[in-house]
């Protein structure tokens, strides 16, 4: 299989290109892609009530607008990054792009549930924006540049997910919910126009074709898994449905495997699977992903509650969504600090440092919730290991795999993260859901057991990351996969 790998930014080809691509302006295009596409995954989520009350839909049913998001990004940003990594990601980052372009105006001017879902569906398309931004940067950008920039871009997803629930409030309160889509809408016009009028096309190609197969059975497989987490709830755990819908996930999912070992170009390459410095970043980012979510979920509820309960802070939503700004800050912070760490030290030790700062955010408040300070700490910490862990695990995989399977393997990664936040919301919901009053307001308890479970998930990135391989064993690893432009420690 021929491929072509024409790098300007590390001097592997001899091809020169006419014109020095302006890197600053590109990282701001993708930038405003990525941001975009993470503000819409969550800012409908905490006005689910008010868009169901208007379209006169129970809540229920409204709860398919987050759902149609989330099965539309985890079976598309697979598909789209092979597609990148095949015919260019300048090109595949083009399409994702209308089609959240063209979704979000649908969702802001949707008369009904069905437009909105479909709306909401073509906004979920656009998964792959990190993973093919990931790809570009890696391309375009001076080697000494990459690790800060792929941690800039990889914490604008967290920033993104902590901007989308502190603006809900808002927006809703002083305009209406169908501005949370106008607003999205201008950010993603000035990235799309950017890509097409200032963004040279990728240099790096695999050319082949596209494992169809494949795609539909990884389809089938996360979207029966996700399906079932998501409205587990719903439908109840133990209801056949829901039990159905995880074995089908589970048995599609193995058969998946098989059938990528034995495809010639496959869809995902289970070898990279292989790699500890591919698997191990996968683990993190998933359970970064339960612990990014359950903070939205069980912080802003926490404060909400009324002060007679004796536990609740009595916010409005809006206030309650000002207490994560420090959590986004400290997200935009360390993003690039992780990087400047990946380029001295190699991804581990800031993946290691992330982990257990966020391991402490949660043992924090499911010790004592009682004062605000304790939260508003928590937050600190989970911003900085947010921040910290998501920038290192991106860093992780372009050092251990080829420059022309970047989209390939961060897709996965993507997905990965994408499950997680599905199971921590789900899981969290349900601890709070089982632990209220007859009145429907959460316990105390739903609070410290949901803290503790997230602390206890949260170990399990520390073991991740103890296991992740030491820079050293990485660099020797990347030279036998044939990665060559493997950035070279300051130390």
């Amino acid at each position: 299989m021929s491929s072509t790998v024409q790098s300007p930014a590390t001097g592997v080809s001899g091809v020169l290109t006419k014109r020095r691509p302006n890197t600053t302006l590109i990282v701001i295009y993708l930038s405003l892609g990525g941001l975009s596409f993470a503000v819409l995954q969550s800012l409908v989520a905490p006005a689910l009530a008010t868009i169901g009350r208007d379209l006169t839909v129970s809540t229920s049913d409204a709860s398919w607008i987050l759902t149609a998001y989330l099965l539309s990004a985890a079976v598309l940003t697979p598909i789209f990054g092979r597609l990148g990594d095949m015919v260019g990601k300048r090109r595949i980052l083009i399409v994702v792009l209308s089609l959240l372009l063209v979704g979000t105006l649908l969702a802001a001017l949707a008369p009904n549930l069905g437009v909105l879902i479909v709306a909401r569906a073509l906004q979920g398309a656009a998964g792959a924006i990190l993973p093919l931004s990931i790809g570009v940067v890696r391309d375009e950008l001076p080697r000494d540049k990459v690790g800060v920039t792929i941690g800039l871009l990889s914490a604008i997803f967290g920033i993104g997910a902590g901007v989308g629930i502190v603006a809900a409030g808002p927006i809703v309160e002083n305009l209406s919910w169908h501005w949370l889509f106008w607003l999205p809408a201008v950010l993603i016009v000035i990235a799309l126009a950017g890509v097409i009028f200032g963004m040279p096309e990728s240099p790096v190609k695999k050319p082949g074709r596209l494992d169809v197969l494949g795609a539909g059975i990884l389809g089938v497989s996360l979207v029966s898994l996700l399906l079932a987490i998501s409205e587990g709830e719903n439908w109840g755990w133990d209801d056949g449905k829901t039990l159905g819908l995880i074995a089908l996930g589970v048995i599609a999912l193995v058969v998946f495997v098989f059938v990528e070992l034995r495809v010639k170009e496959p869809l995902v390459d289970m070898r990279l699977m292989k790699v500890r410095g591919v698997w191990t970043a996968h683990v993190v980012a998933l359970v970064f992903g339960f612990a990014m979510f359950g903070t939205f979920v069980l912080v802003p509820t926490l404060l909400q509650l009324p002060t007679a309960t004796g536990y609740g802070f009595g916010e409005s939503v809006s206030a309650a969504g000002l207490y994560l700004l420090p959590t986004v800050l400290m997200m935009i912070v360390f993003g690039p600090v992780a990087g400047i760490l990946v380029r001295r030290t190699g991804p581990k030790p800031p993946l290691l440092l992330g982990s257990v700062f966020v391991t402490a955010a949660f043992i924090l408040p499911a010790i004592d919730h009682s004062q605000i300070w304790q939260i508003v700490v928590s937050g600190l910490l989970t911003g900085a290991g947010i921040g910290l862990a998501l920038a290192s695990t991106s860093n992780a995989i372009i050092e251990s795999v080829p420059a022309t399977q970047t989209g390939e393997a961060i897709s996965v990664n993507t997905i990965s993260r994408t499950i997680g936040s599905s199971i921590g919301t789900a899981v969290i919901a349900a601890l709070i859901s089982s632990h209220s009053s007859p009145q429907g307001l959460p316990q105390n308890d739903a609070f410290t057991i949901g803290f503790w479970v997230c602390a206890a998930v949260a170990v399990l990135a520390i073991l991740g990351a103890f296991a992740a391989p030491s820079m050293r064993a990485r660099r020797a690893q990347a030279l036998a996969l044939g990665v060559d432009d493997f950035p070279v420690s300051e130390k």
